[in-house]
């Protein structure tokens, strides 16, 4: 009882109990939903975007960035100020705000204006996310916390994979100005919880008088410039460009100076000490190898069915929900069942196992392959997501200190932003450089005059004579091109299913090392 004590110290308010927790519990639990919906319809529906703003392909990239970057400047700290200022100041004010904004951009059209709109869109959208956690200890009864932190998990695979059916419904039925106005409904559904459910708090001023606003600062900047240099990175030409090496170099600089900082203040807001201890550190090990091989599902396969199957959204959708999302919702109940029974490194190999094999299955792709031949692998992966994910969360808190909560939060959200996004740019950058590389090997045995070339372009010249000598001839040779490059694309998602094959099992050897996690309410 006193390790448990200790684990919920950290997050007591400092005013009265609310009389309706649950509803705080729902508010931040929607939050995450909120998010991972509006990013996720966002990046696949940036097209539509580009198209209904006018803006060319070099003003939506930018876009894109400044929608996100912002979330890294706030999202580290959001767990301080809920601790300091309560959860109703933290989240119900920015909620509205966000509402609002949501409301006007599919109104504009100036691209500074909206340029302005998104940065502050996206620093609000920053806020609802990293204080679910907490949250749930504060408020919730011991026994419902994993179960809650399941369904935080669930959130992130089910709006990835959901997101494209959902886009393709509001672009169908409604209007791509949906991709904005479902928020405007949830985020004040989000913000009426979150001022029922919490507790009327007093701010609390001795953390406020000590505050690391600082250390803060230092990492918010430091991680936002990291992001803009790894998200604009595949666009221009990583370290040839001068904006990304900037960003790159500022962004580190800033980093170094947060954890001297963190090593000088009097009271550090996130000393990397909160994650010294040696389970913690091999777990978030894990976690990084785990974002990287779930790119087998959040970018290989929607990626190959829309660039090389060609197939539309509705298609795509309809694949993901049925073989992803349906058996995510069935293990989600299983993994909490398990997690309250067994060691939730069980649940971690086994997660990773799927990936494993799910990747293994990529590896014999071929260019006939269509939505219904990647069932089996998106099984392995809906199941993979929750099986690895959950854990993860589970025994990082279960081996953390209670009292460093608020330090350890920030580390997961820099985990959660910019190793998601750094695994997405590795990914892209892979694909783009394979692509290359074989296109050029392939290229090699396309020789011009060689027995098998000319007899390829006579047999598909000869198909398209009705449209005379000439023009069959250079149609032809189109159509021999477009072959080589679908067949340089199918070899360069083989080889990136070897990579994330290889990173789940790196997780499998990490995870190795773990030890048992020590006695507490998230042990079994």
């Amino acid at each position: 009882m006193g390790e448990i004590l200790k684990l919920v110290l950290p997050f007591r308010s400092t005013g009265r109990e609310t009389h309706h927790p649950i509803l705080a519990v729902c508010a931040v639990l929607l939050g995450p939903f909120m998010v991972g919906f509006h990013s996720r319809l966002f990046g696949i529906g940036l097209v539509d975007l580009r198209g209904a703003f006018g803006l060319g392909f070099d003003e939506g990239s930018w876009l894109s960035t400044l929608a996100t970057a912002p979330q890294m400047v706030f999202a580290p700290a959001v767990a301080w100020l809920a601790a300091a200022f309560g959860i109703r100041r933290v989240m119900v004010g920015p909620a509205l705000i966000y509402a609002t904004i949501s409301l006007m951009i599919p109104f504009t059209r100036d691209f500074t204006t909206l340029a302005v709109l998104h940065v502050i869109h996206g620093s609000l959208l920053g806020v609802f996310v990293p204080a679910t956690l907490m949250i749930i200890f504060r408020n919730l009864p011991m026994k419902w916390w994993i179960t809650a932190i399941a369904i935080y998990a669930f959130r992130g695979a089910f709006t990835v994979n959901s997101g494209t059916a959902l886009l393709d419904f509001y672009v169908q039925h409604f209007g791509w100005q949906y991709l904005y106005w479902q928020d405007v409904i949830l985020a004040p559904l989000l913000a009426f919880l979150a001022y029922k459910g919490a507790p009327r708090e007093n701010v609390n001023m001795d953390l406020v008088r000590h505050a690391d606003w600082g250390g803060m600062l230092f990492l918010g900047m430091g991680m936002a410039m990291l992001f803009v240099a790894v998200d604009q990175g595949n666009r221009l030409d990583w370290f040839e460009n001068g904006i990304v090496t900037s960003m790159f170099a500022g962004g580190l600089v800033l980093i170094v100076a947060f954890f001297v900082n963190e090593m000088l203040v009097e009271r550090p807001w996130a000393h990397l000490g909160a994650i010294g201890a040696r389970n913690v550190v091999l777990l978030l090990s894990v976690a990084l190898f785990y974002l990287m091989s779930s790119m087998s599902n959040s970018a290989l396969v929607p990626n190959y069915l829309t660039a090389v199957a060609g197939l539309r959204p509705e298609q795509i959708g309809a694949t993901l929900v049925t073989w992803v999302c349906v058996p995510l919702m069935l293990m989600t109940p299983i993994a909490v069942w398990a997690m309250h029974r067994t060691d939730g490194r069980f649940l971690l190999f086994t997660g990773l196992c799927c990936f494993a094999g799910a990747s293994l299955i990529g590896t014999g792709l071929s260019p006939d392959w269509n939505g219904d031949s990647f069932r089996t692998m998106c099984v392995l992966q809906g199941a993979g997501h929750i099986l690895t994910f959950l854990p993860i969360i589970v025994l990082t808190v279960a081996n953390g200190d209670p009292k460093k909560a608020i330090a350890v939060a920030a580390y997961i959200q820099v985990i959660r932003l910019l190793g998601t996004q750094t695994a997405q740019a590795l990914m892209t950058t892979y694909l783009r450089k394979g692509e290359q590389f074989h296109s050029y090997l392939t290229g090699l045995n396309v020789e011009r005059g060689s027995e098998s070339s000319v007899s390829a372009l006579a047999a598909l010249a000869h198909k398209m004579a009705g449209a005379g000598a000439a023009l069959s001839q250079s149609r032809a040779t189109a159509v021999l091109s477009q072959q080589v490059q679908k067949q340089a694309n199918v070899l360069s998602y083989i080889d990136a299913f070897w990579l994330t094959f290889f990173c789940a099992v790196g997780g499998l050897v990490i995870l190795a090392f773990v030890t048992k996690a020590p006695k507490g309410p998230l042990t079994a």
